[in-house]
């Protein structure tokens, strides 16, 4: 394998976890991964001994705190390559920030007669708020279907993008695996007029991202899929846009100044971050992007190009037709996100006989209801994998995948 997986895995205490004696095969990272060392020591660290509440209080300790947590700012807006870290906006998850989203930039710019642009593979947090927001303002909805190889059809892109005002999509689907050309879906969206909004949750923890070179207008992603802490997502986006938007919440930090006539706004990127902001979980944030930087982001997507290739033949060459998994078959197409349906068992059955060799795996509908009943599915098992996955987890699964034959 491309990377030293044993030595990642010494890194990450939970995966040295037994349960019932034997170790745990944790495939459930699309949904959320787990936590190295540096992760849990930085937080533990500042929170014994530099923990004081942040931009509000000028004595020392604050304003240690206080750089700390632009700090990681900073760190983000490198790991992603943003022009400055006034383009970054914490969050408390990705879901906030495609609210954040649709409710600033949306109500400003969205009424009726006009359209947004998304795609039938799209998590519900970037289906429910623009839905939401068009019972509101009146404006219509159009959606990029999918080819038989769960491909986004853009062969009429162009077509569809006509007086369209906003395209938002995922550059990977958290169901089918599937790595969108998300810098030649951008500029089809600039040549239409519309901005891109990208939903980077599944791409952002797995490949180096670079928004400058996608071209991206807007993304968002969350810590926890990235070996950082709950509680803290991020929404970056071009300082133009940011500038002209209004504020999401209001209250205390997002200000300059408050009368009983009204208000002005802070700077960017206070602007967007009303209230006590996650100090903590965005210092485990930033350690996390130190750690994934140690790595490399590049090697961290050629080991899962290889771990993709690895766990699509073993299972498919142990169960042929039994099993059914969705999505591309090339690994270089997709992420190592495994969808699966396994003869006629239930998916949550599926899970439970699993989970019984200690292989953890989703069954559910992924947040994503439109999506599955397209692939004709209620809910599939899905199986995903990480930096400190390898081949033994793969080999779990394969086997414990025999019981659940044997028993239904």
């Amino acid at each position: 394998m491309t990377l030293n997986v044993a030595a990642i895995r010494q890194q990450f205490p939970m995966l040295a976890k037994q349960i019932n004696g034997k170790p745990i095969h944790y495939l459930d990272s699309a949904n959320s991964s787990h936590k190295p060392n540096c992760v849990i020591d930085a937080m533990s660290a500042f929170m014994r001994e530099g923990y004081a509440p942040i931009g509000r209080s000028s004595y020392t300790l604050a304003g240690e705190a206080s750089a700390a947590y632009e700090g990681a700012r900073t760190k983000v807006a490198k790991f992603i390559n943003a022009r400055s870290s006034r383009e970054v906006i914490f969050t408390k998850n990705a879901t906030e920030s495609m609210n954040l989203v649709a409710q600033s930039w949306g109500r400003a710019n969205l009424g009726k007669g006009d359209a947004i642009l998304l795609t039938h593979m799209e998590h519900h947090a970037n289906i429910v708020p623009w839905q939401m927001l068009a019972k509101e303002s009146g404006f219509e909805i159009r959606w990029v279907p999918l080819t038989k190889d769960f491909q986004l059809d853009l062969s009429s892109l162009d077509q569809l993008l006509r007086g369209v005002k906003a395209f938002s999509f995922t550059s990977m689907s958290n169901v089918l695996g599937t790595i969108n050309p998300t810098r030649e879906m951008c500029a089809a969206a600039h040549a239409a007029g519309a901005i891109a909004i990208v939903d980077g949750c599944q791409s952002v923890p797995h490949m180096a991202t670079d928004v400058q070179a996608l071209g991206a207008d807007m993304l968002a992603f969350s810590s926890h899929k990235m070996c950082g802490p709950t509680g803290v997502g991020v929404l970056w986006a071009r300082e133009e846009l940011l500038e002209a938007m209004p504020p999401f919440l209001g209250g205390g930090g997002m200000i300059s100044e408050v009368s009983l006539d009204g208000f002005t706004y802070a700077e960017l990127p206070h602007k967007f971050e009303a209230g006590t902001p996650p100090i903590v979980e965005v210092i485990g944030l930033g350690a996390a992007v130190d750690f994934l930087n140690g790595i490399g982001m590049n090697e961290v997507r050629r080991h899962e190009i290889e771990l993709t290739n690895y766990a699509y033949h073993a299972l498919t060459q142990r169960y042929g037709d039994d099993i059914t998994i969705h999505g591309p078959t090339n690994p270089e197409l997709r992420g190592a996100t495994f969808s699966f349906a396994f003869r006629d068992v239930h998916p949550h059955d599926v899970s439970q006989v699993l989970d019984q060799h200690n292989v953890c795996v989703r069954a559910g509908h992924h947040c994503a209801k439109p999506l599955m009943r397209l692939i004709g599915a209620n809910a599939t098992a899905r199986a995903s994998m990480y930096l400190y996955s390898d081949e033994s987890d793969v080999d779990a699964l394969v086997e414990a995948l025999g019981d659940v034959s044997s028993i239904f």
